[in-house]
């Protein structure tokens, strides 16, 4: 049944492989001998396989934590590393409390999965993460995937129930109207839950994300952002009202029921946030100034081809010269808007990609 089923896929351009990478080096990666601009890459700020970085690091006294915690936090796997590293987030947002996850899938499946109780209601952006779906699907709630605001509007929302949005778009590099969801949230007396996976250290003054960009973040309950992207660590966070942080330390079950993160990357998480991140509000810019001359509000560029094998033959021409790319598929994607998703980082200039969009258009 098995071997059927991933014949089908191959048959149909859905297989999935894992590449073999020999190596990365801030704006490039290495495959097979070729040395390739990476475009597929969430290390928007250079901070991930930075050597100087992780030196500097080191230095500051880095090398003091582990590599395993050994237990759940609420066993014997908590410590004071990540307790500051929450201080850290609450006192950056000015927010009421914060709870680290493991990663951001951890991060969501656990905070809708708690949330949506029997005879609740969510509210999802059709476009949303599927870790944030997945955690709706093992919730009791009922739930409706809106396709804009506007389509949300036209509902009569259930008080109390939750609205849950990314707010950059992993696939589609928008940005959502969090003003508008505010807006909803406040009329109908629901929870506003936000995912700023692709947007903390990005956008904001200090970047905090796009609600610290529209001065939204006090209006918002839940804050979910990640380490693994921008900030070049491993593990999330979750930051907001006390009473909704206490309840998921007590019914998130990735949570609950998971090994601690390594002290080294919580370590590591608040040493970047103190003392990387500062630094970056240029290059961070300068970026986005880019992505808005190709035509994109974010970082993340999609360019939808809409068939899987020319999404997968655009890859391998753009591949042989010099770009490394990767097909997004259905189920990632609604069939037939198949595409290469392109990542700016704040290494990549002008000149690195002025063959970039000639190859595109040709092909």
């Amino acid at each position: 049944m098995y071997s059927e089923i991933l014949n089908e896929l191959e048959r149909n351009f859905h297989l999935r492989k894992i590449s073999n990478i020999a190596a990365k080096d801030e704006k490039y990666i290495y495959i097979d001998g070729q040395k390739l601009l990476n475009l597929s890459s969430n290390n928007y700020l250079g901070l991930a396989d930075n050597k100087a970085v992780t030196q500097r690091f080191l230095n500051d006294g880095g090398d003091k934590y582990s590599f395993g915690s050994a237990s759940a936090r609420l066993l014997t796997g908590n410590l004071p590393v990540y307790n500051e590293l929450e201080n850290l987030i609450t006192d950056l947002f000015g927010t009421e409390k914060t709870l680290l996850f493991n990663s951001g899938y951890h991060a969501n499946v656990g905070i809708m999965s708690a949330l949506g109780q029997r005879g609740s209601m969510i509210y999802s952006d059709r476009a949303n993460h599927a870790s944030i779906i997945d955690g709706i699907r093992l919730s009791r709630a009922k739930f409706h995937r809106y396709r804009t605001v506007d389509d949300l509007s036209t509902h009569q929302l259930i008080n109390s129930s939750t609205i849950v949005t990314e707010s950059l778009f992993s696939m589609d590099g928008n940005i959502a109207d969090l003003a508008a969801l505010v807006e909803l949230k406040k009329r109908h007396n629901c929870l506003l839950v936000v995912d700023e996976a692709h947007a903390f250290g990005v956008f904001g003054d200090k970047g905090l994300g796009i609600a610290e960009n529209l001065g939204l973040i006090n209006e918002i309950d839940l804050i979910m952002g990640t380490f693994g992207k921008a900030i070049g660590s491993f593990g999330a966070f979750v930051t907001g009202k006390k009473v909704l942080i206490d309840y998921l330390i007590n019914k998130a079950r990735p949570f609950i029921f998971s090994t601690a993160l390594p002290p080294v990357n919580a370590a590591f998480s608040k040493w970047i946030l103190e003392n990387e991140l500062p630094k970056t509000r240029e290059k961070r810019q300068k970026m986005l100034a880019l992505a808005n001359r190709l035509g994109s509000q974010s970082q993340i560029i999609p360019v939808v081809v809409g068939d899987n094998q020319k999404t997968i033959e655009l890859c391998e021409t753009l591949y042989n010269s010099g770009y490394f790319t990767l097909p997004i598929r259905p189920p990632t994607v609604p069939e037939g808007t198949s595409r290469i998703r392109i990542s700016l980082t704040t290494e990549i200039d002008k000149c690195d990609i002025t063959g970039l969009t000639k190859l595109i258009t040709t092909n």
